[in-house]
């Protein structure tokens, strides 16, 4: 297994630049995710990875092999698009047998490697069947099965998921993990999605429209601990505040305008924090405890209006509105939503939270 390594990459289409000057390193044998918006270049990223584009400056390195200028034909890295491509006139079979057969393959072999690789994505079964009487996710898996047939050291997919349904896809993203660990092969996962991305991978990118990484990270560390607002705000829900910082030490005041001041908890990593410093801060709603009643032992306490409530099935929202007149959000798993006092449209509510559930981002 090698890794990926991305080099001051810049690429451009029709005098606009999508990728400026962009260095990114993939370790070799993780389930690496590329998230962000549409247009942030991730799409364009993949294909420079794949060889279907050339960058305008930059180099791409499998190891320590540069293979910028290596067509896609020798490079052992194959992908899974969006739109599967599959052979409408070929069984499952043949499909999957297409990239040996071209290789001149002995036909014993290719047999042996075929059924193996059925056997992997559990579509034995469907072996000789025609590629229409398929449903969305056994495409998907033959697609799957011819790319992953030839061994390639990195597997490429293009938001491969996309046009499944919720459960099938849900129940796709667990199949491809196990695939992946079975394979040990790098996979380079695009989405825009960001419930795959946390899913799926090991570390992933966060990239912003501009085509810039904004953070690396595994999904727990960019999640909880968002290194920008564009990060916070991108992936999962948030409350953002701008506020000044007093009082700066292990812990600090945080005075929002309108609201008074908010205790918070200060890292280490956070070096540029100081006494009388703009800043702003991220506020999970899932962090935040919403009550009608008074409660103790939380660092921080504000009192609202319920303005709207959002069943979820799994949770509750909230929206309640603050004597700033800003909304907050409030998430709640609805086994706790059933265990209390019911929380209507216009209740007066108190919303508790610790101070380290509070993240400091950029000035």
């Amino acid at each position: 297994m090698r890794s990926i390594r991305l080099e001051n990459i810049t690429k451009s289409f029709h005098g606009e630049t999508i990728i400026e000057n962009l260095s990114l390193t993939i370790p070799a044998g993780q389930f690496f995710a590329l998230l962000g918006p549409s247009g942030s270049g991730k799409t364009t990223l993949l294909r420079l990875i794949g060889g279907f584009e050339q960058p305008d400056a930059g180099s791409v390195y499998l190891g320590e092999e540069n293979i910028t200028d290596i067509p896609i034909n020798e490079r052992r890295i194959n992908t899974v698009f969006q739109q599967y491509a599959l052979f409408p006139h070929m069984d499952v079979f043949e499909n999957i047998a297409y990239g040996l057969r071209i290789r001149n393959v002995a036909n014993d072999v290719v047999e042996h490697k075929v059924i193996k690789v059925l056997k992997a994505v559990h579509l034995e079964k469907q072996i000789y069947k025609p590629i229409d009487q398929l449903s969305g996710g056994q495409q998907q898996r033959v697609a799957l099965a011819r790319a992953i047939i030839n061994e390639p050291e990195v597997l490429l997919l293009d938001e491969p998921l996309a046009a499944l349904d919720l459960k099938l896809r849900e129940r796709m993203l667990i199949e491809l993990i196990d695939l992946q660990s079975d394979l040990k092969t790098t996979f380079v996962y695009v989405t825009h999605d960001q419930f795959e991305a946390l899913t799926v991978a090991d570390h992933m990118a966060i990239m912003d429209d501009d085509g810039n990484v904004e953070q690396i990270g595994t999904p727990k560390e960019i999640y909880e601990f968002p290194s920008s607002s564009f990060v916070a705000r991108f992936v999962g829900t948030t409350n953002i505040f701008k506020g000044k910082l007093t009082s700066v030490g292990k812990t600090a005041q945080f005075e929002i305008e309108g609201l008074g001041t908010c205790e918070v908890a200060v890292p280490e990593s956070k070096r540029w924090i100081c006494d009388g410093c703009f800043a702003l801060m991220s506020l999970r709603p899932e962090k935040i405890e919403i009550r009608k009643s008074v409660m103790e032992g939380f660092s921080n306490k504000w009192l609202g209006i319920v303005e709207a409530i959002v069943y979820h099935g799994r949770s509750t929202q909230y929206n309640v509105r603050l004597k700033n007149d800003r909304i907050v959000h409030v998430f709640e798993q609805n086994e706790e939503h059933f265990e209390r006092e019911p929380i209507d449209y216009d209740d007066q509510v108190y919303l508790y939270w610790q101070k380290e559930n509070v993240v400091l981002l950029e000035r």
